[in-house]
């Protein structure tokens, strides 16, 4: 008998004893992304986006020592309204739980929830990569090697565009991870819909990509698949105006010496800051874009797993 100390809120519960689909979410969205109380009314709307298509949310987080599939209402506004709370990846996601404490999920530390509790797909906004500079500071994000190892699909409006992406795609190659755009051959830009760089693989609908997902876990092959989809035109940033902003938040994170995981927060802060909130407003329309086709993949998995 396992002692891992993890718990299903009751919805989560009831939908695998039923044997319904579910989709993953993350939590550092929640307590790193934005302010409360907009932080909760968007976890809210994503939780209920993925509802909507008849699908089960399960945010993940680390509650007191507990690891947590999915949220009851009243954990996930005290989380939003939570101080000091962790930010918890591969390397920290034990030690937290071992020491009782709280922490937010991270990409990485989401996907081994989600396999632990027999979740196949999460929703996500961007993916961590390989930072700007990283020749020299090595910083390169542990959702990557999270990909190549754990056999979970994840839809994200591809990586974050404050980082080296051209080396994240790289490094997704050597680790041998699948790279999926969505309906366009270009690799999605996190808040633009395209960017100068090819996706490696192209397919157009949900049910391709769940049989792509299927067809990995047939064939033996570890690790899971980014799924890169474009945020909607509406809602975009082009490249061409973010590139000097992106460039401007760098910048200012080098003069004022911000390091390892404290970086991400800060450069999404400044380009807010700098974009006088679009930048916020894309966020929220990528993530919520991204939680109702990571709903129709699960859809379509459970359709291939029961026949």
């Amino acid at each position: 008998m396992t002692s891992l100390p993890m718990i299903r809120s009751a919805e989560v519960a009831a939908a695998q004893a039923a044997g319904k689909p579910v989709v993953a979410l993350e939590s550092t969205i929640i307590t790193h992304g934005m302010p409360y109380p907009q932080n909760l009314e968007v976890a809210r709307q994503v939780e209920d986006d993925i509802r909507a298509a008849g699908v089960t949310p399960a945010t993940m987080a680390v509650l007191e020592g507990k690891l947590c599939i999915g949220l009851e209402a009243e954990q996930l506004e005290t989380l939003a309204q939570a101080r000091g709370v962790a930010k918890l990846s591969r390397a920290d996601l034990a030690a937290c739980m071992a020491t009782g404490g709280t922490g937010a999920t991270t990409v990485a530390a989401t996907m081994i929830a989600a396999h632990l509790a027999g979740i196949a797909v999460f929703a996500t906004g961007g993916i961590g990569g390989v930072h700007r500079g990283a020749e020299n500071s090595f910083d390169i994000s542990a959702d990557l090697m999270e990909l190549a190892q754990t056999p979970v699909t994840v839809v994200a409006a591809g990586a974050k565009a404050i980082l080296d992406v051209d080396k994240t795609l790289e490094v997704l190659e050597t680790q041998g991870v699948p790279v999926i755009a969505v309906g366009q051959d270009s690799f999605p830009a996190f808040w633009s819909a395209e960017s100068q760089l090819k996706a490696p693989l192209r397919m157009d609908t949900a049910l391709d990509i769940a049989r792509a997902h299927h067809m990995r876990a047939e064939l033996g092959l570890p690790g899971g698949q980014l799924v890169a989809n474009p945020v909607p035109a509406a809602d975009e940033i082009p490249a061409a105006d973010l590139a000097p902003v992106i460039a401007r938040a760098q910048a200012d994170a080098d003069a004022h010496g911000i390091r390892g995981k404290a970086v991400t927060p800060y450069l999404l802060q400044r380009i807010f800051e700098l974009t006088e909130g679009r930048s916020l407003v894309a966020n929220i329309a990528l993530v919520r874009n991204n939680a109702r086709l990571a709903a129709r993949i699960a859809q379509a998995l459970s359709t291939i797993r029961q026949s």
